[in-house]
């Protein structure tokens, strides 16, 4: 069920109560019990009615009860619904501004640049913080040559966009002569000039799954080469990862085996890379509650990303990763106002 829909089958009194609810819940990590909701929630109500509402909000999915009497706690979906409906954003403190702008030197290297952001967001957050690293701008082959090397190396020198010339050395898997390295570059001259280097090296490799058996060696030499030559350095999209150790003392994170396991996606980065890397086509502000993020490891985590850009062109996202009971209306303002922050530090280094 959509927040909008929700929203119109929650009167104003079932709302105020489920954001009393949200709020108490994110502050002292317990569940509501009535009597807490008649006493904090403002409203002249008997803990019988709120009993009576608290069971519509559960029969609706948007609270449950961990125990047996023992008051409701939110579930994703009622995290969801606040976050959408009900929670008022507080700016952030203007020292925690000044802190961010002070830090974010543009003059640092762009590598330390992107630890030095990964690093605030988790102090000021106190939850994990996290950076990509920038895309890569896109390289446009214009000429390619092979020259043989020793040990089955081979040397190739790339011309790309605007006469950039790179030297990547590349291990083959045999030794290859100069006659068949240059038919590999002429196939590859003639077919993918003015091509993206990723998007040739895809073509290729998608071209040797389908037709390999018909392929004569020098096609299989020109895949070889152009799949090692037009690899990015450090071609998975990387991110910086920081205060992971954040997450330890949280009562949602204390099961040791899950705690190993949101450790080991940190290590491991494929899953948290993908999630990034959705929240890098997407617009603006984007938050994951839950199943939301579509793995298993996050379940208990809610994500907050933002993109940062230079110049209207998005280069990375970053964003901290925490309990479903964080504080959002806290936490969204800081990860907007940095990502907006390190793109104004990387567009005054351009």
């Amino acid at each position: 069920m959509q927040s909008g829909a929700q929203e119109s089958q929650l009167d104003e009194r079932s709302q105020h109560l489920l954001r009393a609810l949200v709020q108490k819940y994110i502050r002292d990590g317990q569940p509501v019990g009535s009597r807490t909701l008649s006493r904090d929630s403002g409203l002249d109500l008997s803990p019988a009615t709120i009993r009576n509402v608290m069971a519509d909000l559960e029969e609706m999915g948007l609270v449950r009860s961990p125990h047996t009497s023992a008051g409701r706690i939110p579930t994703p979906l009622g995290f969801r619904f606040f976050v959408d409906t009900l929670v008022t954003m507080q700016p952030p403190e203007s020292n925690e501004v000044q802190r961010l702008r002070e830090q974010l030197d543009p003059d640092r290297e762009l590598t330390d640049l992107v630890a030095t952001t990964s690093s605030l967001l988790s102090e000021v957050t106190r939850l994990a913080g996290v950076v990509t690293l920038p895309k890569r701008e896109q390289l446009k082959l214009r000429q390619v040559e092979f020259l043989p090397l020793s040990g089955q190396r081979v040397l190739a020198i790339l011309v790309v966009n605007d006469r950039e010339v790179q030297n990547r050395i590349i291990h083959g898997r045999r030794d290859y002569q100069r006659a068949e390295l240059e038919k590999a570059a002429n196939y590859l001259n003639a077919n993918f000039i003015g091509r993206d280097l990723q998007e040739a090296r895809q073509q290729l490799l998608a071209d040797m799954r389908t037709a390999r058996q018909s392929m004569n060696e020098m096609m299989l030499a020109a895949i070889e080469m152009a799949d090692k030559a037009f690899a990015s350095e450090g071609e998975s999209d990387d991110f910086v990862v920081a205060g992971q150790t954040n997450l330890m003392g949280l009562a949602e994170l204390a099961d040791m085996e899950k705690l190993r396991q949101l450790f080991e996606a940190f290590s491991q980065k494929e899953h948290i890379l993908h999630l990034l890397d959705g929240a890098l086509h997407a617009d603006g502000i984007q938050i994951f509650i839950g199943e939301e993020s579509g793995y298993q490891v996050l379940d208990e985590c809610s994500v907050v990303t933002a993109p940062y850009e230079v110049d209207g062109r998005v280069l990375g996202v970053l964003g901290v990763i925490g309990p479903t009971r964080m504080a959002y209306d806290r936490v969204i303002p800081i990860v907007d106002v940095t990502a907006r922050l390190l793109g104004s530090v990387l567009n005054r280094r351009q």
